[in-house]
């Protein structure tokens, strides 16, 4: 019966825990934890007699843990901590059961070098370039003349001063959206990475801009940080970063779509400069009207000497030109012509000559006679002749019929 009250204990109004009970019971949990190793920044360092307490804040969020130490811990430490320096301490949770608070002892204290907060930088940034978010294919072109321009930096800032002022200089419409967010400290990553949202959201934003005047290396950490990296390479607006730091620099340096060395070099980029622009369109229109009047002056030319070639000067004497080829070839057809006609004769008359000669007209013409039978053979032999056969003679101007008498 006992247990059982005892496990209802606190539990219902008729049986409650006395206070001492709660402190022992929640000091007895925490009491099986252990150790564990927390690293974070120094926010407070106050010694006093045999003990230092400090307070421990997370480097990207606003929350601390209350620590206590033995100065001699402190005594011990290789390198000199101060109020925020980046640490790394062993704790084991200590719960005051008196004053019902909890406070973490530490037993090791660690200072995080600079060199090795670089080292995990180098991991960090290769670990997201073999994802591709530094590749320079996803990089977005930036606009020439950007609608409105999202720039986000410290409160009241030398880099918001001279990112707007150089831009209006440049430009003098351009116009701004400002967030002014924390550029460093716990607040930074969370307060960026929601002005990069919110900005890229607004349709007429063109181009984010987020600008700070450089600082010491751990001051520039949180632009270093992978949340607020990948926030960066996933919004859709292009992203010009101007932390202005040219050694170890932020790794959103390389994730950005364009990287400035400082804020006045950012204002540069994101927008033209008038009087560059004014000047280019000047020589431009020079430019091109050196062309036209070239390319007019050449046609003129070009026209002209057409215009005093003969044919369009005195287009009469074309026509005379072309009557004079025109008689000179009828004259020399004419001629070609007639010798033709006259050689072709010359050959026909020779022709008709040689076939008169051959011809038994002519054989009769030179004497000869032509002696047909009755039958009308031709009477090639005496013999072939008798008496009193009729015959009939052809001489060359007509023919004569007679009889033989005797051979």
């Amino acid at each position: 019966m006992d247990q059982m009250d005892s496990a209802k204990a606190g539990l219902e109004p008729e049986s409650p825990l006395a206070v001492h009970s709660v402190s022992t019971m929640i000091g007895e949990y925490i009491g099986r934890l252990g150790t564990i190793w927390v690293e974070g920044q120094l926010a407070e360092v106050n010694p006093r007699k045999g003990l230092t307490y400090l307070s421990l804040r997370d480097t990207d969020r606003d929350v601390s843990l209350s620590l206590y130490m033995a100065s001699g811990v402190m005594d011990s430490l290789a390198t000199t901590v101060e109020q925020g320096s980046r640490v790394l301490v062993q704790v084991k949770a200590d719960w005051w059961a008196k004053r019902g608070s909890l406070q973490f002892k530490v037993l090791q204290m660690r200072a995080v070098g600079i060199g090795e907060l670089m080292a995990r930088l180098e991991a960090l940034r290769n670990l997201l370039a073999a994802e591709g978010l530094f590749n320079e294919d996803r990089k977005k072109p930036l606009p020439f003349l950007p609608r409105r321009i999202g720039l986000i930096c410290g409160q009241a800032s030398d880099a918001m001063h001279d990112v707007i002022e150089n831009a209006k200089r440049r430009w003098p419409d351009v116009q701004f959206e400002v967030r002014e967010v924390a550029v460093q400290g716990v607040n930074c990553v969370r307060q960026v990475s929601a002005a990069l949202t919110e900005l890229d959201a607004i349709a007429d934003i063109d181009v984010i801009v987020v600008a700070r005047g450089g600082g010491a290396f751990e001051d520039l950490l949180p632009f270093s940080d992978e949340s607020l990296i990948r926030v960066v390479a996933g919004i859709d607006t292009p992203v010009v970063a101007a932390i202005g730091h040219e050694e170890d620099r932020p790794l959103i340096d390389y994730v950005a779509d364009y990287r400035a060395s400082t804020p006045t070099d950012a204002a540069r980029k994101i927008v033209p400069d008038v009087l560059q622009e004014i000047s280019d369109l000047r020589n431009s229109r020079a430019r091109l009207q050196t062309l036209v009047l070239t390319g007019i002056t050449r046609l003129e030319q070009q026209l002209a000497l057409t215009r005093n070639r003969p044919a369009l000067a005195s287009p009469a004497t074309l026509i005379s030109q072309r009557l004079t080829e025109n008689t000179g070839l009828r004259n020399a057809m004419h001629v070609k012509v007639k010798n033709f006609i006259a050689l072709e004769s010359a050959h026909l008359n020779g022709s008709r000559a040689t076939l008169r000669a051959l011809s038994p007209q002519g054989t009769l013409e030179r004497g000869f006679s032509i002696v047909r039978d009755s039958n009308h053979q031709i009477i090639t032999s005496i013999t072939s002749v008798n008496p009193g056969d009729e015959l009939q003679i052809k001489f060359a101007d007509g023919d004569l019929v007679t009889r033989v008498t005797e051979n």
